[in-house]
């Protein structure tokens, strides 16, 4: 006999649930009590909810498999509501489980209530509310199929107090059959390679969740055996080596025009992963939505994914695993129509790489030059969002899978709970969160979680005292009109070293490499401040030149 708190925490460990974040409430007090005796349970208490569903989230991506948070009641699961917004945005297996008030005071507007229903109904793949204890490994086990099933994504489990607190319940474990990856078929490989044999304009574009280092590989030895060049979407640019000599960029914000005219002429588009959506596309002027005029080829693991954006002239239902490996085992042709492109694509990619000039004495295209060069090559960097990250797309250079923790929806805050998650995860692989003032600011309490777990991350804030991106779209449309984009920073040092991390402050371009070589060694997490130059504000324009820009015109 067990209470339901116990039931939970049982069920957790049969799915494979081995760290949980969470902010403790006492809706749940019962199932932390539970995780008292529990050794094959990590806990990780974070500092906010939206910190530690970011958490979850990370180790979503970095697994496969679902991330789990736990949160109280209204309050709590409204905080976590940005990080399951990056698992849906994202297609990241994650499981929320959150505090509910007593069922007997359901539907009267009790203190903190909430309808998970009406509140995640649009994003994530299932939302359920456990109403009898004896049900709850069966709920559990639904959760974590909904969230790996057809498009992974944000699971939502909630857990009403008496239903935990709930004594000698017998439940036994529960557990639904995960059904194996869909692989393509031999026909459809025979009528893709025939498709590719045929074409003078082909190009690859990788994509979405279920990644692996199998998968990148696989798709590796198929691009060196066909000459093809290889893309990738938006913030998914450790899909495939940037070394290698097939990848021809990151189809993202501030693309080569090269890269985004040979996506627009392709003959045959082949994606494999997540359809491209607006950034990856240039707001669908690459590909036509519904009706591409490339020849899609789309691989997807689920069959509602190849025709919900785009119709695909050629549908295959396969996991990006599989479908990598189909695609290394197929023979080449003799020849490659589609040669020159490869190697043309790859020097525009190349000549992307040399550093513009931007001002200031910190100069953020070498900083970012500097960490690409210096960092080993399975080290793991985050970020946010903010006019900074535009610099790592461009200048940083992936080497492989796993590296990038990056949300696709754009979410401030997210690099510094990302960049934990990763260290949990992978504590012999360093680890690297870039973040702007704004964006650290969203979430800076959690390093205070990275002191606690003694996690030695290296935290590197570009800051240039303001909300840059809004800044620059503000002296885009309204030159000259600053409203609300100007920040009063704390002293960031100062602040890391209350937390009891390591801090240092960077004046200086020169001053950056030594910096980071003395925090890649720390036993502490260590966070750098770059004092960037407000004119500094993107890669390819300073501020004055944005403000004058549009004032002329």
């Amino acid at each position: 006999m067990r209470t339901g708190g116990k039931i939970l925490i049982d069920q957790l460990v049969a799915e494979g649930c081995r760290t949980l974040f969470t902010v403790p409430g006492e809706s749940f007090i019962v199932a932390l009590d539970a995780l008292f005796d529990e050794s094959a349970i990590r806990t990780v208490v974070c500092r906010h909810e939206g910190g530690a569903a970011m958490m979850a989230e990370a180790t979503g991506k970095l697994t496969g498999q679902p991330g789990v948070a736990f949160v109280t009641r209204a309050p709590g699961v409204t905080n976590a509501a940005s990080g399951v917004y990056v698992a849906h945005q994202d297609a990241t297996p994650m499981v929320l489980l959150v505090g509910l008030i007593e069922r007997e005071h359901e539907g009267r507007g009790a203190f903190q209530e909430i309808d998970l229903q009406a509140m995640f109904g649009g994003v994530a793949n299932w939302v359920g509310v456990v109403r009898q204890p004896e049900r709850i490994a069966e709920y559990v086990a639904r959760a974590f199929q909904a969230a790996t099933s057809g498009r992974c994504g944000p699971a939502i489990l909630g857990l009403p107090t008496d239903v935990l607190s709930a004594l000698d319940v017998e439940a036994p474990a529960a557990g639904e059959p995960r059904g194996a990856a869909p692989v393509p078929s031999s026909s459809e490989m025979t009528k893709l390679k025939a498709k590719l044999e045929a074409a003078e304009r082909p190009i690859v574009l990788l994509g979405g969740g279920g990644w692996s280092a199998a998968t990148a590989n696989d798709i590796a030895k198929f691009a060196a055996a066909f000459d093809m060049p290889v893309a990738t979407a938006f913030r998914r640019q450790d899909h495939f080596d940037n070394r290698h000599p097939c990848y021809a960029g990151h189809a993202g914000i501030d693309m080569d025009p090269k890269l985004a005219s040979a996506i627009r002429g392709a003959d045959v588009l082949l994606v494999i992963g997540e359809a491209p959506g607006d950034i990856t596309t240039a707001d669908y002027s690459l590909i036509a939505t519904p009706r591409p005029s490339q020849f899609l080829i789309h691989a997807h693991r689920s069959p509602t994914e190849t025709g919900r954006l785009y119709r695909a002239d050629m549908p295959i239902i396969a996991a990006p695993e599989a479908m990598a490996k189909a695609l290394a085992r197929m023979k080449p042709p003799a020849k490659r129509r589609w040669a020159r492109l490869r190697r043309d694509l790859r020097a525009s990619y190349e000549r992307t790489l040399k550093p513009l000039a931007t001002a200031g004495s910190v100069r953020l295209e070498q900083v970012i030059a500097t960490l690409s060069r210096e960092l080993p090559d399975e080290a793991i960097v985050t970020n946010g969002a903010g006019n900074y990250a535009a610099f790592v797309h461009r200048y940083f250079q992936y080497k492989g899978w796993p590296t990038q923790l990056a949300p696709t929806s754009g979410s401030m805050g997210y690099g510094l709970p990302a960049a934990i998650a990763a260290k949990l995860q992978h504590p012999d692989r360093p680890v690297i969160a870039l973040a702007g003032d704004g964006c650290l600011q969203m979430t800076v309490q959690e390093l205070a979680t990275a002191v606690q777990y003694a996690l030695p991350i290296v935290v590197i804030v570009a800051n240039n005292g303001m909300y840059g991106t809004i800044r620059m779209h503000q002296e885009s449309r309204f030159p000259g009109r600053v409203v609300a984009t100007t920040l009063v920073n704390p002293d960031f040092v100062a602040l890391a070293r209350s937390y009891g991390a390591q801090a240092v402050r960077v004046e200086s371009t020169a001053e950056f490499l030594p910096a980071l070589k003395r925090a890649l060694v720390s036993e502490v997490p260590v966070l750098i401040e770059l004092i960037i130059d407000a004119e500094a504000i993107s890669v390819k324009r300073t501020l004055s030149q944005v403000r004058g820009r549009n004032r002329q015109g």
